[in-house]
C-alpha cells in the first residue's frame, strides 16, 4: 500500500504527524479483497475496493456492471470475501436502496456501499443515483472515475475531461468533463467527497466519516487506469499525486452545506504553487493531441474550478 504524505489527514486544520501515524495504526491487516484478481497492473479501481474494505468493517456492495464486475472474477469464485451484489449499469442507486431498507427491516448490519464507475454514475446511472439522494436512502455511493467505459473498450463518458483520447474520440475529447460532485451538492447531502487514490489514509478516513452520517453520502474516487490512459503500469500513484498538485483533481469535502478543501489540496489554493499542467498532461498518452490552444483551455477549466468552490467555502 503507498504510504502517505505527511499532513494529508483531517478535514480542517492540519494534521499533525501522530495523527497521521494513528488513521495508519488504525487500518486493518485484514485483506477483505484478495489477491488474484482479473485486474490491470496498477488498477485503480482495485486498489480503491481494497481499501474500501479496510475502511469499512461490514460492507455490503452494489456493483452495477463495469471494469468491478469483470475483476472480482466469474461465480463461483471472487475476489471479494464481503457481500457483493452484481445488478445492471443503470441500478446502482435504486438496488443500494432496496438492499440498505432490507438490512434495516431484518435488524442486520452492514453498510451498503454502491460501487460505480464514471459511465454507471455520470451517465447511465445518474437518474437511480438523484432519486436515491433526493429519498436519502442510507447509502454510499463511490464513483470511481476513471473517466472513460474502460470495461468495454475506452469509449469517451461524460466524465472524460477535455482532449483525452479515447476510442469514440481518437483526436481528443471536445467537451469538458462533467462535474458529477458538483451535481451532487446540489442534493444538500450531509457529506460528499472527493477522494484520490493515490492518497489512501485520506479516502479512508473520508469513507469512515461517511459511514458516520446518515442519508446518502458520496465519494468521487479519482482512480487512475492504465492502458485507458496510456501510462506506465507503474505510474497510476504519480499520475494521481499530479493530478492534485496541478489542481486538476481537488481533494475537498462538502458537509452541512459548506466545502472544506482537504489538506493535501490546501497549498495549491495559491495558483504558483501548483505543478506546472504539462507536467500532468505530458505523462498520458491519451492527451498526446492536446495542443498549446487546448493545453489554456483545460487551464482555465482548473481555475473556474478553484473559483467555483471558494464560493462555498
Amino acid at each position: 500500500m503507498e504510504s502517505p504524505e505527511r499532513g494529508q489527514l483531517g478535514t480542517s486544520g492540519s494534521a499533525s504527524q501522530a495523527d497521521e501515524h494513528m488513521i495508519i495504526k488504525d487500518i486493518p491487516k485484514e485483506e477483505k479483497w484478495l489477491p488474484g484478481n482479473a485486474a490491470c497492473p496498477g488498477c485503480g479501481l482495485s486498489l480503491g475496493l481494497r481499501l474500501m474494505a479496510k475502511a469499512i468493517e461490514h460492507p455490503v456492495v452494489v456493483m452495477p456492471a463495469s471494469c468491478g464486475s469483470v475483476v472480482q472474477g466469474g461465480w463461483p469464485k471472487s475476489s471479494a470475501s464481503f457481500p457483493l451484489l452484481n445488478i445492471a449499469m443503470a441500478a446502482a442507486g435504486s438496488a443500494a436502496s432496496g438492499v440498505s431498507e432490507a438490512l434495516e427491516a431484518l435488524g442486520k448490519k452492514g453498510t451498503v456501499v454502491a460501487w460505480a464507475g464514471d459511465g454507471g454514475t455520470a451517465d447511465i446511472g445518474l437518474q437511480a443515483l438523484s432519486g436515491a439522494a433526493e429519498r436519502g436512502e442510507n447509502i454510499i455511493f463511490v464513483m470511481y472515475d476513471n473517466e472513460a467505459y474502460m470495461n468495454t473498450g475506452i469509449q469517451r463518458s461524460s466524465s472524460t475531461p477535455h482532449g483525452a483520447w479515447t476510442t469514440t474520440t481518437p483526436e481528443g475529447k471536445r467537451e469538458f468533463k462533467k462535474e458529477v460532485a458538483h451535481i451532487m451538492m446540489a442534493h444538500n447531502l450531509e457529506y460528499m467527497a472527493t477522494a484520490s487514490v493515490a492518497f489512501p489514509t485520506d479516502f479512508i478516513e473520508k469513507l469512515r466519516k461517511a459511514e458516520a452520517h446518515k442519508g446518502t453520502k458520496f465519494i468521487q474516487l479519482f482512480s487512475p487506469c492504465p492502458p485507458g490512459w496510456r501510462i506506465d503500469y507503474s505510474k497510476s500513484i504519480e499520475v494521481g499525486k499530479l493530478a492534485v498538485q496541478a489542481g486538476v483533481w481537488i481533494l475537498y469535502e462538502y458537509e452541512n452545506g459548506k466545502v472544506s478543501i482537504s489538506p493535501i489540496s490546501r497549498p495549491y489554493l495559491d495558483a504558483k504553487k501548483r505543478r506546472p499542467l504539462k507536467d500532468y498532461l505530458s505523462l498520458q498518452g491519451r492527451f498526446a493531441n492536446v495542443d498549446e490552444r487546448e493545453a489554456t483551455e483545460i487551464e482555465k477549466s482548473v481555475v473556474e474550478k478553484w473559483r467555483f468552490l471558494s464560493r462555498f467555502m
